[in-house]
């Protein structure tokens, strides 16, 4: 359970004013003290994130934030910025509600406009939940009012109320996780597969990084024979099997290395369309390639990846596809660059943002980013498909979940 992605867990968030019960309700929620617990306000600066298993929702993240009303000083701002920019990770936010009051009535509103889950919850850790009295009564009533269903109420101390925060957490896992393999469509039970995976000096010493470790594993899972290389051996690998593979997957960087020595009847994709299409809207990003010919000689693009990472000699975000671009456009154009979670709110001075396959994000997450630039106008596309694009071969490699017809 330990060795799954945080991009592949469900993130559960806990909101809530200073000293609400967050850093309580966290650790109940763990069974086990991970976050501080104190009356003293800022207590919880940097949100703290905890893996668990979490019975009916199965892998999850946890994460407990700072409160959002801590604005008397920069330092408190600060950390409320760090509290907002946790919010389109988030799948499913717990709400601690003291009042309710106008900053968490305003906060569950921004939750539900961002198309987060909430789940409102009072947490009464001073009182048991079944002798709560009329003060508990008051504030369900008016919760009612504003979030249109019953809030839960949560006793972290006593560990009162937990199984239905458990509860409401797996009917929404149940009814939002998305089922099936990273290859989506593209392969069946009995095809035989090569992966190309060249091991350069940006791949880590003695492992697979995420995207070929787990195509690798769905592909067991499915059921086929998966036959692995690095880009020098491709022609080798190919001659060595009996007949041409069903499907050849490789890393984009070498498609017109692979494309060159592929044979006729085995079909090809890259892992970075595979997860582009898997993370996100893969209509939507065909549609932004499309804009790539039509990009000028003074093009202000903006590359957008999700790995934060010292960039290296060979980087493909920073290195290999600004050279293409700047081969197909000119020295005109004005490249910027952001890593992790910097991705900028107003997108609207660039012509378009190229995407990493984003396998370190979730897919509400991705999701988010791209809708985000549909509503301001800019078209986005993807490391893959540009570098297919830029092979000529784009109208060749293999999409799931996408017609040309």
């Amino acid at each position: 359970m330990t060795g799954i992605p945080s991009s592949e867990r469900l993130q559960i968030t806990i909101f809530g004013k200073t000293n609400s019960g967050k850093s309580s309700l966290f650790n109940a929620l763990l069974s086990s003290d991970i976050s501080i617990v104190s009356e003293v306000p800022g207590t919880t600066a940097d949100p703290v994130r905890k893996a668990v298993e979490i019975p009916g929702a199965g892998p999850c993240v946890i994460v407990d934030t700072a409160g959002f009303d801590d604005l008397s000083s920069d330092l408190g701002r600060m950390r409320v910025g760090k509290t907002r920019k946790v919010v389109p990770e988030t799948d499913v936010a717990v709400l601690l509600f003291t009042g309710p009051d106008d900053m968490e009535k305003e906060w569950y509103r921004f939750l539900k406009k961002c198309g987060v889950a909430v789940i409102p919850v009072i947490s009464i850790p001073d009182m048991d939940a079944d002798h709560a009295g009329e003060a508990i009564q008051g504030r369900t009533e008016a919760l009612k009012a504003i979030c249109s269903e019953t809030p839960l109420v949560v006793n972290p101390l006593t560990g009162s109320g937990l199984d239905a925060v458990f509860r409401v957490i797996g009917e929404y896992s149940s009814a939002n996780t998305s089922a099936g393999p990273v290859t989506g469509d593209l392969v069946k039970a009995g095809d035989t597969v090569l992966l190309v995976m060249p091991q350069d000096s940006e791949a880590p010493a003695g492992r697979l990084i995420l995207p070929q470790s787990r195509t690798l594993r769905d592909l067991m899972d499915i059921g086929c024979t998966a036959v692995c290389c690095t880009a020098d051996m491709a022609a080798a690998s190919l001659k060595s099997l009996s007949s041409p593979p069903d499907m050849i997957i490789t890393d984009s960087q070498v498609f017109p290395e692979v494309y060159a020595v592929k044979p006729e009847k085995s079909r090809i994709t890259s892992f970075s369309i595979l997860f582009a299409a898997y993370k996100g809207d893969i209509g939507l990003l065909m549609t932004g390639t499309g804009k790539l010919s039509g990009l000028k000689s003074d093009a202000h693009i903006l590359i957008a990846e999700a790995c934060a990472h010292v960039p290296l000699h060979e980087d493909i975000g920073r290195v290999k596809i600004p050279a293409l671009l700047r081969r197909r456009l000119g020295d005109g154009i004005v490249i910027d660059t952001v890593s992790g979670k910097d991705f900028p709110d107003d997108l609207s001075g660039y012509d378009i943002v190229i995407h990493c396959g984003a396998c370190m994000f979730g897919r509400k997450y991705v999701m988010r980013r791209l809708a985000q630039a549909s509503l301001q106008g800019v078209p986005v596309t993807n490391y893959g498909l540009v570098l297919a694009w830029s092979a000529g071969i784009l109208d060749k490699v293999e999409i799931p979940g996408y017609s040309r017809r």
